[in-house]
């Protein structure tokens, strides 16, 4: 594991853990009827979450919506509400305007220790509510919220322009403001200092080394004006919450992992809740997957709604880190651990390499139509290969037609059996006691006679709907092995000897992967 890695992974576990201790958080967010959503609930789970998804699926809605959700001591009263974070525009003559809904934005927060909501409504104006709660208030809390756009607006340069005009106040940022900025960038800064007039500032810069190059931002990359500002204004922050829209602009692919760590180094020691938008797999990859909130807006319907990324699956997929790697996807872990096992098998036969496909579970049978719509979106179809449990086979006419919505054909393949895979394992240990009892490690006795104490306690009806999966986790125990184990032998014996439901299945497996590899 790279250095980089395992800094990333000690964070994380230092954050979860310090995650249960904290008195201040926003927990959730929901949004109704805001900018083409109607329905949304964004829980945060995690202190420092990455918003992703492709354009117009309502990331920075999130975000300033988020922005909402304090009173924010040292503010003026219209700076973090509604009223300006999500204007309408009312005409003024034109006869074109915003057509106001009734909007909510409900909160669900740990405020101080305790649990509290709030919500703003929008009729005619906005109001706030409490849920009921007489003297409710709304929680007070530090807010940074900042889009890292490039200084690119000839107006913005202008106006920025005319600070040398004016009465100017000179303040030098402190060393301690820029340990962010030091451990991001590849070089260090003698001293960085704010030229301010009115409401107005602009950074400028001395570099260490031997020409100690001075400079403002005009002359810095959109990458350096982003860490630079992100530095001074969060370092010295403590259990605020920061909002950072498209925290990737600008920045090399190394620079956006090194500072997603650094802000969860100084999330951990500042106590800090931090939410970022952004477009970049590698900074999804800077985050645990329970970190990671993708949205997507639905053709048909136009509604927002958040995806499960399902072991990274359409993550990879919709990021490009796919490419060239078949994508299998399957319903849980048992399946995972058939299919594991079939491949063992068919990789040598047709020689493919482990790292020429990726394998996703944890999704239900009913949620496989809307992987395909997503990835059908991208065209990133023929990199797919579902594989449901045998007793979805119903599915596989409305999965077809799901694909050439978009132009694009798809080919859904069915684990061995009619039912779940628990099924179809407990009936092969049955069949062939003996050859899976030396598999096992365990007597060909002993296994027949643990596997009939199961059928006893289950009273005899073991192979029902409701049991199956229950007599496999009791023989998992049993035998000191996981369900998932006794699947992928099960697959590699099933494979190598090449019969029956098996057969078929493997046969149509490396048909689907020959049929990927012409693509």
């Amino acid at each position: 594991m790279a250095l980089i890695d395992r800094e990333l992974a000690a964070v994380w576990d230092a954050l979860r853990s310090q995650s249960t201790q904290r008195d201040h958080a926003l927990t959730e967010v929901r949004l109704r009827y805001l900018r083409g959503i109607r329905n949304l609930s964004v829980p945060f789970s995690y202190p420092v979450c990455v918003l992703a998804g492709p354009n117009g699926c309502g990331k920075s809605t999130v975000l300033f919506a988020c922005a909402c959700a304090y009173q924010v001591p040292g503010s003026g009263p219209r700076d973090y509400v509604p009223t300006s974070l999500f204007p309408n525009f009312t005409g003024g003559g034109t006869g074109l305007q915003d057509t106001p809904e009734k909007t909510e934005i409900e909160f669900h927060y740990l405020a101080n220790g305790e649990r509290s909501s709030m919500i703003w409504r929008r009729n005619k104006s906005w109001n706030r509510s409490f849920m009921g709660r007489k003297n409710g208030r709304q929680p007070e809390r530090q807010l940074y919220l900042r889009t890292l756009a490039n200084l690119a607006s000839p107006s913005e340069v202008r106006s920025l322009l005319q600070l040398a005009r004016q009465d100017l106040n000179t303040e030098q940022i402190s060393a301690d403001l820029l340990i962010f900025a030091h451990r991001v960038m590849p070089h260090r800064y003698r001293s960085l200092a704010r030229i301010a007039s009115h409401s107005k500032d602009l950074l400028f810069a001395v570099r260490e080394g031997g020409s100690e190059a001075r400079y403002s931002e005009f002359h810095m990359s959109a990458g350096e004006r982003a860490i630079l500002h992100i530095s001074k204004d969060i370092s010295g922050l403590n259990d605020a919450l920061i909002l950072i829209d498209e925290v990737d602009t600008g920045l090399h692919p190394y620079t956006q992992q090194q500072a997603m760590l650094e802000l969860q180094r100084i999330a951990l020691r500042n106590r800090l809740q931090v939410v970022v938008t952004s477009h970049s797999p590698v900074v999804l990859d800077s985050v645990p997957p329970e970190a990671r909130i993708f949205l997507d807006r639905d053709d048909d319907t136009a509604e927002v709604h958040r995806v499960n990324l399902y072991r990274d699956i359409l993550q990879k997929a919709l990021y490009g880190q796919s490419r060239d790697r078949l994508s299998i996807l399957c319903e849980d872990e048992v399946a995972e651990g058939l299919i594991h096992g079939f491949m063992d098998v068919l990789n040598a036969q047709i020689g493919l390499r482990h790292d020429d496909y990726i394998i996703g579970r944890d999704t239900g049978r009913n949620e496989f139509s809307g992987h395909i719509r997503m990835l059908g979106k991208f065209g990133k179809l023929s990199d797919l290969l579902p594989i449901l449990d045998g007793d979805s086979r119903n599915l596989e006419p409305m999965l077809k037609s799901t694909a050439a919505q978009y132009g694009q054909a798809i080919q859904p393949l069915f684990l061995p059996g009619s039912g779940p895979p628990e099924a179809w394992i407990w009936q092969t240990l049955e069949r062939q006691r003996d050859d899976y009892a030396a598999l096992l490690g365990i007597a060909p006795g002993a296994l027949e006679h643990r596997m009939r104490a199961i059928i006893q306690l289950l009273g005899g009806a073991v192979h029902q709907q409701d049991t199956h999966k229950a007599a496999l986790e009791a023989f998992a125990n049993e035998i000191n092995r996981t369900v998932p184990e006794i699947a992928r032998i099960v697959g590699q014996q099933e494979a190598q000897h090449s019969q029956g439901p098996a057969a078929v299945f493997l046969a149509e497996l490396a048909e689907q992967i020959n049929v990927w590899r012409q693509v």
